[in-house]
């Protein structure tokens, strides 16, 4: 499985449904409405890159009220108690 985080900018007045639209597309898991540079955040977990472009550029991207979109794929996921994800400044 691949896991997107899609940053969706919407139109302030229609966020509500435009959440309840991103929710409803086949492979969006969650959806946030947040404060801050975004209007909203969807969660998508699909199987392969393809869907991952069908799911945001066919389908949420042309739900009404969304003005645009950034898509960022996850990697890899970390926890405090991940000993193999540490990170160093310097040498």
């Amino acid at each position: 499985m691949i896991n997107a985080i899609v940053m969706i900018d919407a139109q302030a007045h229609a966020i509500p449904e435009t959440a309840r639209s991103v929710a409803d597309v086949e492979g969006v898991t969650e959806v946030y409405s947040c404060a801050g540079d975004v209007d909203l955040i969807a969660i998508v977990k699909v199987r392969d890159h393809q869907q991952i472009a069908d799911v945001v550029t066919q389908r949420i991207n042309k739900i009404d009220g969304v003005l645009n979109t950034a898509t960022h794929i996850a990697f890899q996921s970390y926890s405090s108690s991940d000993i193999e994800a540490g990170f160093s400044i310097g040498e």
